[in-house]
This record gives C-alpha cells, structure tokens and sequence, in this order.
C-alpha cells in the first residue's frame, strides 16, 4: 500500500515536472522564433514559410501560424492512415499558445526597435533566435507531453516510413515549407525570412537541439518514446 502511495506520488511528480517543462519551452521556442522574424536574417524553415504567406494574404501571422498548424495536423493523420485523437488534440494544443506567443513575442520585439542595429549585431541576434528554438525543441521533445505538429510530422516520416533515418526525414520534413515559399515567391516576387538563418537551421539544427538533450536540464529524460514509435 506504501509502496502504491509513492509509486503515485512519484508519477504525479513527474506529470508537474514534465508540465513546467512544457510551459517553459513554449516560452523560449515563441521568443526564439520572434527574434528570428523581426532580425529578418533567416528563421527556422517551417516559420519561414508561414511568414511568406503572412505576407501575401490579410490574416495575422497569428491565424497563419495557427491555420499551418492545422494543415499540418491533417496531413499527419494521412500518412499515419488513421485518426488519433488525443495525437490531434495535442497537437492542436500546442499551436494555439504557440502562434499566440509568435505573435505577442513579435511586436513587443520590433517595437524594441533592435531590427536597426547593425548587421554584425542582428546576425548575432539571429543565431541566438534559432538556438532558443532549438533549446526549446529538445525541452518539449523530452517532456513529450505534446508536440508541435511539424516535429511530429518529422518523427511519422522518420519512424513509419524512412526507417528511422533522422538525415533523411530532415530533407523530407522540409519539402512542404520550401514548396510553399517557391509558390509565395511566385505570386508576390518577395523572400522573407529567409536567409543566413535559414541555412543554419537547414544544416545545424539536429545538432544544436542534440546538443541541449545532452547538457541542459539534465534530469529531463526522453518520456513516451516507446508510444511513439508505435504510434508513428
């Protein structure tokens, strides 16, 4: 009975810890990204592409965010061939405070007026920017209480169809943010965010959030890796 008691208070410790977790890494992801569209030196792929779209129609990068969320939600229960739905249900969750944050983040950043600085100086900003998100994505991966739906679209092709090569769902998992940018560039004859940045995140990315998995927040382990794989 004792033993019952702890074995709960242990597992109730650990929903918490993962929780704070969570709510830390929406924190930094949202300032990370933020940094990265308002420097205008190159965001991580998957942002950048909402940014060219945010720029061609009349919705808020906000809505954007959210609605390439949702596409991208779809798009996983297709490939995975059935409908999960606390899989949905969380990855809905996660984007709704994220495309919030995005957007909170952005225009307290630019009103700052930090975008003026000199180029040294924003492409420092820039770099930093992108290894918040990718601190931020080693976090929420390890507490693995949701995901955004763009890292569990990596994980499905990874896992289900690619045989769990990492290198090879990365070039994959950024075939439709690139599509989309070839099409807004099209139609609008402008590229924004990308840039050095971008190049970055195409190559470095896998590194920098291995990196975080090994040095920061240590007592954070990998949680629910055997359910995804299953689920993927």
């Amino acid at each position: 009975m004792i033993q019952n008691h702890q074995a709960a208070a242990l597992n109730e410790h650990d929903w918490l810890k993962r929780f704070l977790y969570l709510a830390l890494s929406l924190l930094i992801n949202a300032v990370g990204h933020s940094l990265t569209i308002v420097m205008n030196l190159g965001s991580a792929v998957w942002t950048a592409s909402a940014v060219n779209l945010y720029h061609l129609w009349p919705l808020s990068l906000r809505a954007t965010l959210f609605i390439c969320g949702v596409a991208v939600v779809i798009m996983n229960t297709l490939l995975i061939r059935q409908v999960i739905g606390r899989r949905i249900i969380g990855n809905l969750l996660f984007t709704f405070p994220f495309s919030f944050l995005i957007q909170w983040f952005t225009q307290l950043i630019q009103k700052t007026g930090i975008n003026a600085l000199p180029i040294g100086v924003r492409i420092g900003l820039d770099v930093i920017g992108i290894l918040f998100v990718a601190l931020a994505t080693s976090i929420y991966q390890r507490a693995n209480l949701i995901l955004h739906p763009n890292d569990d679209f990596m994980q499905i092709i990874r896992f289900r169809y690619l045989h769990g090569s990492a290198t090879i769902a990365q070039i994959v998992h950024y075939i439709p943010p690139v599509i989309i940018m070839l099409v807004t560039f099209t139609m609008s004859h402008h590229l924004w965010a990308v840039n050095i940045g971008t190049i970055i995140c195409l190559f470095f990315q896998g590194s920098f959030i291995g990196f975080f998995d090994r040095h920061v927040f240590l007592n954070l382990k990998h949680y629910g890796l055997g359910v995804i794989q299953r689920q993927a």
